[in-house]
């Protein structure tokens, strides 16, 4: 019997994390939310694809105003006396040596401004500057920036906090241009600003930079959005997030000042009024361009009317006046701009590939190969946050590099093909949103080590169901609650998966082992096992498929918890019986069957908790790239061995000590 896929996947893919800046190193929230989902799905992708089919890249954001203002506070609070890329890098060490303890096994984890990577991703930046510039889709304007007079300088985004002007928007912190929840709005639109360095309220003044024209292609980016809302497997999240920036230019006006807008809406450009809806306490006025949109916010504020903006396509800003940065190549004899760093860390992930095919000795257009070719996937892990520039700006960019031709969600062959997006929620501490600049101090991922194993925490995490909604982290060790923290009656949420590997699974595999040794002369006996058992374990991993597919790691957990606990019940039902009836050939057929029920729980769970599999495979002393690879009928284990092995009927296995567990509970979660 051999297992059929049902599921058609990409001949080579790409997978993403987002990036963290480089003036932290990482909490928890990055690594759970964002690093550990992406790295199962790239280790599943090299298991079902081959390991030379999959790029798996992220690194350090070296580059934006955190890292100037963290560089800034380290200097004059701390006495730091290295250059801004010595801090950087110390940062970027840090998270690299996290990731590496969380099993994360990128292709690549270096810098936008760092190393090889670095001096590849500023070639890369003026290849795309230029094409952009040449086929007229980016404008120099002059725009206004604030100013601190008391300071004597311009501030860069993050100097500069206020309230997001969008309307409805819950955020409680925003900076030059952009909320922590990612609204973006013009500088002039932010409320109550102030200047971090001094206190004070900063003027505006111009200053000239280069934009890409984003409202341009508002219907190019509704028809890709329509694409990926009737696509059942794209997460509501993405299509609806979008959305939400693809309507027209509006204002929103309380309604008692319904009086003082009429009396001024013949000196404003064309719109259309609507009514407040029931419930609401602001009308709104609709325009059709952000240009009159602008016009007329300028009109009321110039009136003392307070307003609000809508979400709306505002035109992309790709360039700044900060020395720290990417450059911007010479164009139109404009020189000593910088990229802003949301821009380039859209490409900074094509420059990470081509990094990675560098090392491999491959040319400098390989990266086509991955990125420009419809037989290829890019599957970008984020944060809900950022949907806006990798859901909005970055499929607009794509377009406007094709001379600005529609280009949907699978384009032609040698175009840069459009991103499958998988966002997730927060993920919460307790019940509250945790941020390193936040109220709410988050743990560090690094802390976290201190009370469970990496493996209880992958599967914690991937069973959380972030891809549904925000969802809690509740460890116990962190409960402000000190009778619940100390209570051992109270248990610990985060242990719930982690049960499930260190009693369930591990009896599974010490059971296979221990049996083998006991009564097979150290040997895993080969045939072929129960016709039920292969059954169940091509409908379980047929069923795995498809909930990959979708990207839906917390499903694919719960199908391993029932699958793991079948197997085990399968071996003690089997074994039990065998040993009443004292049938020999009845006691090797369990044995057969189990271990190939541990094969497979080890080849899905592998994405997942790669340490402890690892270890399966060791013990099972079957090569990894052999047992981790879903290029096999999987109808009997004979499969994994020589020639001469099936022809013994029998495989040798390591000899595994008394009391070895393949999944360990961390130390401090022993009675002591």
């Amino acid at each position: 019997m051999t297992y059929v896929s049902n599921v058609k996947w990409p001949a080579r893919a790409v997978v993403t994390a987002g990036m963290p800046y480089g003036n932290k190193k990482l909490h928890f929230g990055h690594v759970a939310g964002v690093f550990v989902p992406a790295d199962s799905y790239a280790r599943f992708l090299r298991d079902r694809l081959g390991a030379d089919n999959v790029i798996f890249v992220s690194g350090t954001d070296c580059f934006g105003s955190p890292i100037e203002e963290g560089y800034r506070k380290l200097v004059e609070n701390e006495g730091f006396e290295g250059s801004i890329t010595d801090y950087v890098q110390g940062n970027h060490d840090a998270q690299k040596a996290t990731l590496d303890s969380y099993d994360v096994e990128l292709s690549i984890y270096e810098g936008s401004g760092l190393g090889h990577a670095g001096e590849v991703h500023q070639e890369m930046t003026n290849r795309i500057l230029h094409r952009l510039h040449e086929n007229g889709h980016l404008s120099l304007q002059s725009t206004l920036q604030f100013y601190d007079t008391e300071a004597g300088k311009f501030l860069n985004g993050r100097q500069v906090l206020g309230h997001c002007p969008v309307q409805g928007c819950k955020s409680e912190k925003a900076y030059a241009d952009e909320c922590d929840l990612g609204h973006q709005f013009n500088p002039e639109d932010l409320i109550g600003p102030k200047s971090a360095l001094t206190g004070t309220t900063p003027e505006m003044r111009p200053v000239a930079n280069w934009y890409f024209d984003l409202p341009n292609f508002r219907m190019e980016l509704r028809q890709l959005n329509d694409e990926t809302s009737a696509d059942p497997e794209i997460r509501q999240v993405v299509s609806k997030t979008i959305g939400e920036f693809l309507g027209a230019p509006v204002i929103y006006i309380k309604n008692e000042l319904e009086d003082s807008y009429r009396e001024l809406a013949g000196q404003m450009p064309a719109h259309t009024f609507h009514e407040a809806e029931k419930g609401k306490q602001s009308f709104t006025i609709e325009f059709e361009t952000i240009e009159d949109r602008d016009a007329a916010r300028d009109v009321l504020l110039g009136a003392g009317i307070k307003i609000r903006t809508g979400k709306a396509l505002v035109p992309f800003r790709i360039s700044g006046n900060v020395e720290w940065g990417v450059k911007v190549p010479v164009m139109e004899d404009v020189e000593n701009l910088t990229v802003w760093c949301w821009p380039e860390s859209l490409w900074a992930p094509i420059s990470f590939t081509q990094t990675v095919l560098d090392y491999r000795g491959q040319g400098p257009e390989a990266w086509r190969d991955w990125w420009c070719c419809p037989d290829a996937e890019i599957y970008q892990f984020i944060g809900q946050d950022n949907l806006y520039f990798y859901g909005v700006a970055q499929p607009a960019l794509w377009i406007a590099l094709e001379d600005g031709d529609a280009r949907l969600v699978h384009a032609p062959a040698g175009q840069l093909q459009q991103s499958r997006l998988i966002a997730n929620h927060h993920i919460l501490l307790g019940d509250k949103k945790a941020s390193s600049s936040g109220a709410v101090k988050p743990p560090s991922a690094d802390e976290l080590l201190d009370y469970y194993t990496v493996d209880q925490l992958r599967a914690h995490w991937l069973a959380l169901g972030l891809d549904q909604k925000s969802v809690g982290f509740k460890p116990k060790p962190f409960d402000p609650d000190e009778k619940k923290r100390t209570d051992p009656r109270v248990a610990d949420p985060v242990l719930k998966e982690g049960t499930l590997l260190t009693n369930v699974f591990n009896r599974l595999a010490r059971s296979c082992f221990y049996e083998a040794q006991k009564n097979f002369d150290g040997m895993m006996p080969l045939g072929a096992p129960s016709e039920s058992v292969v059954a169940e374990a091509h409908r379980v991993m047929a069923e795995y498929e498809q909930l990959m597919h979708r990207a839906s790691l917390h499903n694919v957990m719960n199908l391993m918890d029932e699958f793991i606990r079948f197997s085990n019940k399968h071996w003690t039902s089997g074994i039990s019986a065998a040993e009443a009836s004292g049938d020999a050939a009845e006691r090797r057929q369990v044995l057969v069957d189990s271990f190939f029920l541990l094969r497979i729980c080890t080849l899905l769970m592998h994405p997942m908790v790669p340490s402890g599999c690892r270890k399966i495979a060791t013990y099972m002393n079957v090569d990894e790239a052999k047992l981790f690879s879903w290029n096999a009928a999987f109808d009997a284990n004979d499969e994994l061995c020589t020639a001469e092995e099936v022809a013994a009927g029998g495989h040798a296995v390591v000899e595994l000590p008394p009391r070895t567990d393949f999944f360990a509970r961390h130390e401090s979660q022993f009675k002591k």
